[in-house]
């Protein structure tokens, strides 16, 4: 099932990155990667976790240990607003 973010609150993103990332604690090490690797699939979070696991050998050493234990990140929908 695809979560969907409207484009608006994804440009908002752009200008406003560290109100829109939320605090330290939400704020997810895979962020870059997912605009790196898998810029296409936002704001699809579950598209972009499997991008991610396709691109696990390039993805940064912070966001692997996020993501290499349960195939899963800390990003959600409101990281893109």
């Amino acid at each position: 099932m695809r979560k969907l973010i409207p484009f608006s609150l994804l440009l908002a993103f752009a200008v406003t990155p560290a109100a829109a990332q939320g605090t330290a604690q939400e704020r997810s090490d895979c962020m870059g990667d997912a605009f790196r690797f898998c810029s296409s699939d936002i704001p699809f979070v579950e598209e972009i976790e499997s991008c991610l696991q396709e691109n696990m050998a390039r993805l940064s050493p912070a966001c692997r240990r996020e993501f290499a234990a349960t195939n899963s990140t800390k990003l959600r929908p409101e990281h893109f607003q």
